[in-house]
């Protein structure tokens, strides 16, 4: 496995909607191992191959404690949602910058595993939750991109750092 590094705002892959995976190959198979063992380096719950520039729908999601259980999905799609659930998001991507964000309270999913199999899931809470966010990463949308603009303002001198960050290269390497 290996600890991939994460990319951040104002990067423009972060806004580029992923591909669905065509080949379930080997070399798909190291990516969600590389997603988890970047995952279980970092503080998050969830990671996406775009946050590590792979423009590939593939994510995990481990909420465990410990960190130990990353559950993978290639090409998700949502079969189903309900209720309505919000809470404070973050995003590895977005280092610093938090908000509350309006989600659905639990979803049905079907997807594929990294060897091409096929299965549905319902998810209810954080892992419906997490899984949305990741999901929106895999359309090229972050979670800012969930609040009003007025709310947005709030992070402007935020998201302004991360971009002079950028340009200067002193990116963050998990």
């Amino acid at each position: 496995m290996t600890r991939l590094t994460i990319i951040e705002y104002p990067d423009p892959r972060l806004h580029t909607p992923a591909e669905p995976v065509a080949s379930f190959d080997a070399a798909l198979g190291s990516l969600p191992d590389d997603l988890g063992e970047t995952l279980h380096a970092s503080s998050g719950i969830g990671l996406c191959a775009p946050q590590v520039g792979e423009l590939a729908q593939v994510l995990v999601v481990d909420l465990g404690e410990p960190a130990s259980d990353p559950h993978e999905y290639v090409n998700p799609e949502f079969l189903a949602r309900s209720g309505l659930a919000v809470i404070e998001e973050s995003c590895l991507s977005l280092p610093g910058i938090s908000a509350n964000v309006m989600r659905s309270a639990t979803v049905r999913v079907r997807a594929r595993d990294r060897s091409g199999q096929g299965f549905e899931r319902d998810l209810e809470g954080m892992r419906a939750i997490c899984l949305q966010h990741e999901m929106d990463h895999l359309a090229g949308k972050l979670f800012v991109d969930r609040i009003s603009a007025v709310r947005r303002l709030r992070f402007r001198s935020r998201l302004a750092a991360l971009r002079e960050r950028a340009v200067s290269g002193d990116g963050v390497a998990c």
